[in-house]
């Protein structure tokens, strides 16, 4: 049997720690470059090996770490399993960076060791984004979300949780609602945060369906995050290929929620101003 991971110490210091875990020494170092540039201060733990991993996170905590799925040595989710099983910290996030995430998104070949996943066909930068919500969370953002959940006690706490992060929230109790208003708006909300089970004849899919097929939203153009209790693989696959951005597990862990909203939000309003640029 393969020996957890073991995180001994922790070292108190304001700079971040990233450990980046990736067989290729260009892919690191180019990580390690956009990331400084999002966070000056980072220390930036660039390891090539699984094995290597090991050893420094023996030496400290770390804040983040990132691991390709195929490393020299182990698989990726194998390296976040040994994290996991040897942390001494109650939340460390791994993420996994590959350039395949969608289609194991899908086929659900992603464990639940890891606390989330990057496409890297978003670019570095992004990716540099991406961390930076984790290890040094914008204090506020200014977008908006229209929050469908049928239940006032969740709505309020969730309500509440987003606003205290920044963002503008409609809430709206049903899919009839919401369609109604993104039927009849000025302008597009900047996300879309719906639960899958929802009293009425429409769920989540069925919004989902509408906002992707009907309105015809790419998912650049208006992001889908979708919450959901259920463990089914297949009813999460199948939210995944109509179209959902990503999924939220219930119970709702407000760091991560947050996050996920806020990568969305930036990678959105990115593709935006790109496509409004001059040729």
């Amino acid at each position: 049997m393969s020996e957890p991971i073991r995180l001994t110490r922790h070292i108190s210091s304001d700079a971040p720690r990233v450990l980046v875990v990736d067989g290729s020494r260009v892919v690191r170092q180019l990580i390690e470059r956009v990331l400084k540039t999002e966070l000056p201060n980072a220390v930036v733990l660039g390891c090539g090996s699984g094995e290597e991993a090991r050893r420094v996170l023996e030496d400290g905590v770390v804040d983040l770490v990132t691991t390709a799925l195929r490393l020299p040595d182990m698989d990726g989710l194998e390296l976040a399993r040994r994290v996991r099983a040897g942390a001494t910290q109650a939340y460390i996030p791994i993420v996994v960076v590959s350039g395949d995430v969608q289609e194991r998104l899908v086929a659900r070949k992603l464990s639940d060791d890891v606390t989330d996943y990057f496409d890297k066909s978003l670019g570095f930068e992004a990716l540099a984004a991406f961390i930076h919500g984790y290890v040094r969370p914008t204090a506020t953002v200014d977008g908006e979300v229209l929050y469908v959940e049928d239940s006032r006690v969740v709505a309020l706490a969730t309500t509440r949780m987003l606003e205290k992060s920044g963002f503008t929230v409609v809430h709206v109790l049903s899919v009839e609602a919401a369609l109604e208003r993104l039927e009849g708006a000025a302008a597009l909300p900047d996300l879309v945060l719906t639960d899958v089970n929802l009293k009425g004849e429409l769920g989540g899919g069925d919004l989902l369906e509408r906002i992707r097929n009907g309105f015809g939203h790419a998912k650049g153009e208006l992001p889908v995050l979708v919450m959901t209790g259920d463990d089914n693989p297949a009813n999460q696959a199948a939210l995944l290929r109509a179209g959902a951005n990503d999924l939220v597990h219930k119970p709702i862990e407000e760091r991560l929620l947050v996050t996920k909203l806020q990568f969305q939000l930036r990678v959105s309003r990115r593709l935006r101003e790109r496509a409004r640029a001059p040729a």
